[in-house]
């Protein structure tokens, strides 16, 4: 009961500081212990090995899940199931073939419509959850999916349908973490607000009681109530909602680390690329931004022109 008490009034405290200091440091990387737990999960997309060279008229297991993917970032849309044939399922048809290559050309890939080594690669790669633009305006449809709404494509950066963004009045926003959210992960976190705060007119501050904050932050398992599951070990690591839901939720069966580590990523750089989105940039094509979609494990990452360059055209500033 006693240790119970202290750690009720040391927690508090420990967030005051950390949010005067955020700039503070760590000595050297460190792995957080909330996740070393599941680092022997499997991956869900190791049926990906099967496909490599499946096109056009191919029949393959393993098909109808390149095919949700592909739904699920939006190159899919929903209205497409009113096509005559059934496109979940394992066949390579026109429909795949199509949304492929906008795959592969978003990420400057090939755009064969074939599953190449380089493709498979790519869609091997852990990412952020939130939905890409798709470049073509032929297949750029309104449609709405687990409450996500499509993009459309402006330069190499990108914003969300609307230019959604946060009131001219409103560049001085708050951020809170949920409870049980790893102290060792709360400075990470304060730095990348920080670097955003540098380079734009945006203002961040740490405030205890998340109930009273703009941005709220969490680690989150499976099904968390957001209709936008996490998918365990690799896939997706983290999403965040654009202007002004204020969410950012980090998928906690993920292995983080503070710093660069083989086999972990850092969630700083992850963070900064989830605080674009609730900024209200979307993915953009530059494999160097902060903003690409995918998110490389063991390195840590900054800020890049394009990014910086999105806020600015977003808020004319």
């Amino acid at each position: 009961m006693a240790s119970s008490k202290a750690i009720q009034i040391i927690f508090p405290f420990t967030l005051l500081f950390l949010s005067l200091f955020p700039n503070l440091n760590t000595s050297s990387p460190m792995i957080l212990k909330h996740n070393s737990h599941n680092m022997n999960s499997s991956n869900s997309l190791m049926f990906l090995k099967n496909l490599q060279g499946c096109h056009l008229g191919d029949t393959k297991q393993g098909i109808q899940q390149i095919k949700k993917y592909l739904q699920r970032f939006g190159y899919i849309t929903t209205n497409i199931q009113k096509h005559s044939n059934p496109i979940f399922d394992d066949t390579f048809d026109q429909v795949l073939e199509s949304a492929l290559k906008t795959y592969q050309t978003n990420h400057n890939l090939a755009p064969s419509g074939i599953l190449d080594s380089n493709t498979l690669a790519q869609i091997a790669k852990p990412r952020c959850g939130v939905q890409d633009v798709i470049k073509n305006k032929k297949r750029n449809q309104k449609y709405k999916n687990n409450g996500h709404i499509h993009f459309h494509k402006v330069s190499h950066f990108t914003f969300f349908e609307g230019n959604l963004k946060w009131p001219s009045s409103k560049f001085h926003l708050s951020y809170g973490f949920l409870p049980n959210y790893p102290i060792e992960a709360i400075k990470p976190v304060s730095r990348a607000f920080s670097k955003w705060s540098l380079n734009t007119h945006f203002k961040f501050s740490h405030v205890v009681d998340y109930r009273k904050a703009d941005i709220k932050i969490s680690f989150e398992r499976g099904e968390h109530g957001d209709n936008a599951p996490f998918d365990g070990v690799g896939g997706v690591l983290a999403h965040a909602y654009p202007p002004t839901d204020g969410r950012l939720h980090f998928d906690g069966d993920e292995a983080w680390s503070v710093g660069a580590i083989s086999g972990y990523f850092d969630v700083e750089t992850v963070a900064l690329h989830e605080i674009g989105h609730i900024l209200g940039l979307q993915h953009s094509t530059i494999e160097e931004a902060i903003m690409f979609p995918s998110i490389p494990e063991g390195v840590t990452k900054g800020l890049h022109g394009d990014d910086i360059a999105g806020i600015k055209t977003l808020y004319r500033v």
